[in-house]
């Protein structure tokens, strides 16, 4: 939509200056011509999201160092507190005498 240039300071008159009923039968010209699409261009927005992002083997990449991360800080973790299969396991023993 084409908008005409408004500064911030106002101006009186001027043949630059569109009036208010100008502007507004622009907007309503615009708005009445107006025609919604279809639906959603779902492969042009893919496209363009594949095309700016990172490559896939950095995501690959960094998802799989987390995952590393992750599992080896749960495994210190639960060993430290002595939870699950990680605590030590009481085990009954009977000795002769």
């Amino acid at each position: 939509m084409k908008v005409p240039y408004v500064e911030d300071k106002t101006t009186r008159g001027g043949l630059t200056t569109p009036s208010e009923a100008d502007v507004s039968r622009m907007i309503r010209a615009e708005v009445e011509t107006w025609k919604p699409r279809r639906g959603p261009d779902w492969s042009d927005m893919m496209i363009r999201l594949a095309a700016a992002g990172p490559p896939p083997w950095a995501i690959y990449s960094a998802a799989s160092a987390a995952l590393v991360v992750i599992i080896v800080t749960a495994f210190l973790v639960g060993s430290w507190l002595q939870i699950g299969a990680l605590a030590p396991q009481h085990v009954d023993v009977t000795l002769p005498h």
